[in-house]
C-alpha cells in the first residue's frame, strides 16, 4: 500500500508565527486583558489546546483570559473567536500551487492521503474550507484524537482510517513537536520538508527543501 502521511502547519503552508503573535495580542485586547500576558498563556497552554482539553474555542479563550484575571463578556469572546477564526482560514488558503500540485500528483497514482496535525479546534472548523482538503482520504487531528504528536495515537488513528500499516507510510514534516523522530520509531519512513521552517536542524533523515520535492517517491 502507497500512503503518504503530511503535517500540516509549516508543512503544506506557512506556520504564520508572526502573524499568530499579531493576532493573539489583540484577542488580549478584545478580551479585556493585558496583552502581553494573554500571549503567554496562550502559548503556554499549548498543549491543553492542541488536545481540546478546553472545549470549543469560544471556551477556551474565556479560560485564558480568566487566567489573566478578565471577566468577558459573551460579546467580547465572540469577536476574540472570529480574529482567531479568520486568522486559521487565511493560512489555510495559502497552500503553494506547487504544493496542491504534489497532492493532486499522489492521488492521482493511487496513494491513500492522510493529516496529522497539531492543531486547535479553530483550525478544524476552517479545514473543509482549504484549498488543501480535497485531496485528503483522513485527517487525524489533535484536538478530535485527544492526542498530540510525538504521541503515537495520533499517528495510529491516521494509519487506522487509511487502514494501513505504520510501515508502508511516508511521513513529512517540517519536524516541529519531535515529529520525525516518533514517526520513524512507528516504522514510517519521515522525512523533514524545510519549504517553510527549519523545525528540527538535528535531524539526520532524509530532508527536501520543498514539498514538491516529494514526486521523486512517485517514480
Amino acid at each position: 500500500m502507497k500512503v503518504l502521511l503530511s503535517d500540516l502547519f509549516s508543512t503544506l503552508v506557512s506556520g504564520g508565527d508572526a502573524e499568530r503573535d499579531g493576532v493573539n495580542a489583540r484577542m488580549g485586547a478584545v478580551l479585556g486583558v493585558d496583552a502581553v500576558a494573554f500571549q503567554r498563556a496562550f502559548d503556554a497552554s499549548s498543549y491543553e489546546r492542541f488536545i481540546g482539553a478546553y472545549g470549543d474555542l469560544p471556551s477556551t479563550l474565556r479560560v485564558i483570559a480568566e487566567r489573566c484575571g478578565g471577566t468577558p463578556t459573551d460579546e467580547q469572546v465572540q469577536e476574540a473567536t472570529g480574529l482567531r477564526r479568520a486568522l486559521a482560514q487565511r493560512l489555510l488558503g495559502r497552500a503553494p500551487v506547487a504544493t496542491l500540485e504534489t497532492l493532486a500528483a499522489f492521488k492521482a497514482a493511487g496513494w491513500r492521503i492522510g493529516l496529522v496535525s497539531n492543531i486547535t479546534a479553530e483550525t478544524q472548523v476552517q479545514w473543509p474550507t482549504s484549498p488543501l482538503a480535497q485531496y485528503f482520504d483522513a485527517t487525524a487531528f489533535s484536538a478530535e484524537v485527544g492526542a498530540a504528536k510525538p504521541e503515537p495515537a495520533i499517528y495510529e488513528t491516521a494509519c487506522a482510517a487509511l487502514g494501513a500499516d505504520p510501515g508502508d507510510c511516508i511521513y513529512v514534516g517540517d519536524g516541529n513537536d519531535n515529529e520525525l523522530p516518533a514517526a520513524a520509531s512507528l516504522g514510517m519512513h519521515a522525512i523533514r520538508t524545510i519549504e517553510h521552517a527549519d523545525s528540527d536542524p538535528s535531524w539526520s533523515g532524509p530532508t527536501i527543501t520543498t514539498y514538491a520535492e516529494l514526486t521523486t517517491y512517485l517514480a
